[in-house]
């Protein structure tokens, strides 16, 4: 279960906010910490889903899994094949990411040699093991909560004991009713679901741990509540220190706060700390939950490379093919695609996954298997709708350039699908006859 939550709390990154504060705060009027309570209500349903579909089908394939035994095999590969999208292009965005940050020390450092150089050492650790996984996960974590206890203090000590940035308590950041409407909310959510994406890929571990059925649902949604949490006080007390968000520089933004906080070794600290707790943490595990989502559908013979994909290293028991398949594609993507492009469609594949998620809880339970009565209605319907309902909404936050690029990928997907399962008549095997 500790395992559990860590992994999810570090995919999602307890210091998430640093990588977008400044574009946010620029889109949201400075209401960072109101867009990041919306992120975590839109996502706490998703996350009850997640959990009740987690005890019903405790296996590693995640959505890929569970919409495609509770809803329909063929739109489960559709929607493990949207997620795909997220997962894919997640480890190649996180190295670019602290790359970037690192061009604040170091201007003339080549941020695309390093991005390589991270996804090979975490490739190694994954290949090596969960076990592995979670002991580099767990020092990673405890590293990220210092870091934040350190902002804080410097946060509270600028603000309320120094009398600097607004001097005090403000509601300014979390509420100003006049900018305030479902196209705001839509487009400045959108904006930090990334944060957010990384809970659901405590699912994928579900064959590589003790009693799936009772800890995997517990941990997903324990993980989202205690992150959501820390996003909101850091982010609140970052508005605090520094009002004037028009001024900040989007990349750098919480960095240079923690310079106005903390003085230059706190700066340089923070950068410091964040590429190993970006380009390495939050790397290592999208990079295991990605190759679990491909080892799954692969294993129902519903990729190209089938047999490749679903072999297991005898020596470690990981889908080492498919941890290789991750790295080769995100060295692609870091040589290739620009960092805003490929920004711009990870939280498409999420939002639109997490859609159809929801969507299956209800049909799967409450009209299929007809598990009804007060806990039904509220956990097999009014929540699932909420969450159907709320991340349909997130998802017309979207520009047409990601919606037409997101159905572009999925409409490969429909083709894939269809040659594989020729003319989507074949299902593929029974996901029960197999474990890793």
């Amino acid at each position: 279960m500790r395992n559990l939550i860590i992994f999810g709390m570090i995919t999602m990154s307890p210091l998430a906010p640093y990588q977008v504060f400044g574009s946010v705060a620029q889109a949201s009027y400075g209401m960072v910490p109101l867009v990041y309570l919306i992120g975590a209500i839109l996502m706490f349903f998703t996350a009850l889903s997640y959990a009740r579909f987690s005890k019903e089908f405790p296996y590693a394939g995640s959505v890929y899994s569970y919409v495609g035994k509770g809803l329909n095999p063929h739109i489960g590969f559709l929607t493990g094949w949207t997620i795909l999208s997220d997962y894919i292009l997640c480890p190649a965005l996180m190295c670019l990411f602290s790359g970037l940050w690192l061009t604040g020390l170091f201007p003339g450092i080549n941020t695309k040699l390093l991005a390589i150089v991270f996804i090979i050492l975490t490739g190694l650790i994954n290949i090596r093991g969960i076990e592995l996984n979670a002991k580099v996960n767990s020092f990673l974590f405890w590293l990220q909560i210092a870091a934040l206890v350190l902002f804080l203090g410097f946060a509270i000590k600028y603000v309320f004991i120094e009398g600097l940035g607004v001097g005090g308590f403000s509601v300014t950041p979390i509420l100003q009713p006049e900018h305030i409407s479902w196209n705001f909310i839509a487009a400045a959510t959108s904006m930090i679901l990334l944060g957010f994406v990384g809970f659901d890929g405590i699912s994928t571990l579900a064959e590589e741990v003790n009693e799936p059925k009772k800890v995997v649902g517990k941990a997903t949604v324990v993980a989202l509540v205690s992150t959501a949490f820390l996003f909101l006080i850091q982010t609140y007390m970052a508005s605090l220190a520094h009002a004037k968000y028009m001024n900040l520089n989007p990349d750098m933004a919480m960095f240079d706060i923690s310079r106005e906080i903390g003085g230059y070794y706190f700066y340089v600290a923070m950068i410091m700390i964040n590429v190993v707790a970006v380009g390495l943490a939050v790397t290592l595990n999208v990079q295991s939950a990605v190759s679990r989502v491909l080892f799954a559908m692969g294993r129902d013979n519903f990729l190209p490379g089938s047999k490749w994909l679903k072999h297991i290293q005898p020596t470690f028991r990981t889908p080492a093919n498919a941890i290789l398949l991750s790295m080769i594609i995100s060295i692609i993507l870091i040589l290739t695609v620009p960092i805003g492009t490929i920004l711009m469609f990870v939280n498409f594949g999420a939002v639109t996954a997490f859609t159809i998620l929801n969507f299956s809880v209800m049909v799967y339970f409450f009209f299929k298997q007809k598990e009804r009565g007060v806990n039904g209605f509220f956990y097999h319907l009014l929540f699932p709708f909420i969450g159907f309902a709320v991340c349909a909404f997130v998802w017309t936050g979207f520009d047409m350039k990601t919606k037409a690029v997101g159905i572009s990928w999925i409409f490969v997907g429909a083709v894939v699908g269809f040659i594989k399962s020729k003319g989507y008549k074949q299902a593929g095997p029974s996901i029960e006859s197999y474990k890793m």
